[in-house]
C-alpha cells in the first residue's frame, strides 16, 4: 500500500547519473512526501555472488548527499582496500567495488535472500539513507538490458564498464520485459491520477527509460494518467553530457540530436511525451521538434551545481503547470 498524498505528487522516471541530477533538484523544490522516482533495474547484475543495481544506487546516493561529486557515481571518500586484496587474489577487478560501496550491495543481498523482494529492499536503504522522496524500482522481477554489439549480445555492465562502451552497438533487447510486473505502487497511484506532474529525466532513453517504458502497460497507464508527461533532453548540442547515448545513437544510424530523442520518443511512445525540454544551446531545433507534436521548452539543461538542478526543476515543473 501507498501513504495517500496530500500535496501535488510529482513522478521522475530516471536512470544513470544525468537523472539522478534532476531527481536531486526535483527533491530539493517538492516537499518529501510529494516526489516519486521510478528507477531502470535493467542494468542490475550478479557479481562476485553480489546483487548490484547501478542505477537504484547512483539515486540513492545522490539524493543522500554521499555520492562522489567528481565521477557522478559510487560514494565520497571511497576506499578501494577490498579491490586491490581481490587483485592480489587473482579476482575479477573489471567492476569496480569500494569498500563503502560494497556494505550496500551485502546489504542489499541478504536482504533479498531473506525473502524480501528488490522493492522492499530499496524502501529500506532509502530510509536508512534519510531520503525523504520514494524511490520506487521499475519491478520487482528481473529485466535485463543485454546489447547487441559487432562483438555479439552483452549483458549491460560487461558493454558500459567491462568492455568501455568499445564494440558499436546494433541493438537492445531487454530480457524477461515481457513478463516482469511494474512496480504495482507506481501503476495504483497512475490509476488513480495521483500525479500533477510526471517527469522523463535527461536519462539515456535507450538502456534507462525503455526498460522502464516497455514493462506491460506502464507507458499506456502514463498516457492515461491525467497529468502532463515532461521529457528533458539528454543530449546537448549533439553530445551526451554523460554517458554513451550520443555514440549509440551514431551507430544506430540516428542524428545525434535532441530532434532525434524527441522523434524516438514520438515514434516508440505515441501521445506520451506533451512537452520536451530542450537546452539554450539547441533552441534552432524547437520549431521541429514542435511539428512532432509536443510543446517545446528552451532553458539551461546542463546542471553542473546544486543550483543549476534546481533551477532545471522548477522550470520543469513550472512546464508541467505547478507552483513554484
Amino acid at each position: 500500500m501507498h501513504a495517500p498524498i496530500d500535496k501535488p505528487a510529482v513522478l521522475a522516471i530516471t536512470g544513470g547519473v544525468g537523472g539522478a541530477k534532476l531527481a536531486l533538484g526535483l527533491a530539493a523544490e517538492l516537499d518529501a512526501s510529494q516526489l516519486h522516482v521510478l528507477v531502470n533495474t535493467g542494468d542490475d547484475f550478479q557479481h562476485m555472488g553480489l546483487h548490484i543495481s547501478p542505477d537504484i544506487d547512483t539515486l540513492l546516493y545522490t539524493l543522500s548527499g554521499r555520492s562522489n561529486q567528481d565521477q557522478g557515481w559510487g560514494l565520497a571518500g571511497e576506499s578501494w582496500n577490498t579491490l586491490a586484496a581481490l587483485e592480489q587474489l587473482g579476482g575479477e577487478t573489471w567492476f569496480q567495488l569500494g569498500d563503502k560501496d560494497i556494505a550496500t550491495h551485502l546489504l542489499r543481498t541478504q536482504a533479498l535472500a531473506s525473502g524480501s523482494d528488490l522493492l522492499q529492499v530499496t524502501h529500506m536503504l532509502a530510509q536508512r539513507m534519510g531520503i525523504g522522496a520514494t524511490v520506487h524500482p521499475m519491478s520487482a522481477d528481473p529485466v535485463r538490458t543485454i546489447v547487441c554489439t559487432d562483438r555479439g549480445e552483452l549483458p549491460f555492465q560487461h558493454y558500459f564498464v567491462r568492455h568501455q562502451c568499445q564494440p558499436s552497438v546494433t541493438g537492445f533487447r531487454f530480457e524477461g520485459v515481457k513478463t516482469a510486473r511494474p512496480n504495482a505502487a507506481i501503476m495504483q497511484l497512475l490509476a488513480e491520477n495521483c500525479f500533477s506532474a510526471i517527469v522523463i529525466c535527461p536519462s539515456n532513453p535507450f538502456v534507462s527509460v525503455d526498460p522502464i517504458l516497455q514493462l506491460p502497460g506502464l507507458w499506456q497507464a502514463l498516457c492515461t494518467a491525467s497529468a502532463p508527461v515532461i521529457a528533458v533532453s539528454p543530449i546537448v548540442a549533439g553530445m551526451a553530457l554523460k554517458g554513451p547515448a550520443a555514440k549509440m545513437m551514431a551507430e544506430l544510424k540516428l542524428p545525434v540530436s535532441a530532434l532525434a530523442v524527441a522523434k524516438y520518443y514520438s515514434e516508440h511512445y505515441p501521445d506520451l511525451v506533451s512537452g520536451f525540454v530542450v537546452d539554450d544551446s539547441d533552441s534552432n531545433l524547437a520549431s521541429a521538434i514542435a511539428n512532432t507534436g509536443m510543446d517545446v521548452a528552451v532553458t539551461n539543461t546542463v546542471m553542473r551545481s546544486v543550483e543549476d538542478k534546481q533551477a532545471l526543476a522548477r522550470f520543469v515543473l513550472e512546464l508541467a503547470g505547478l507552483p513554484s
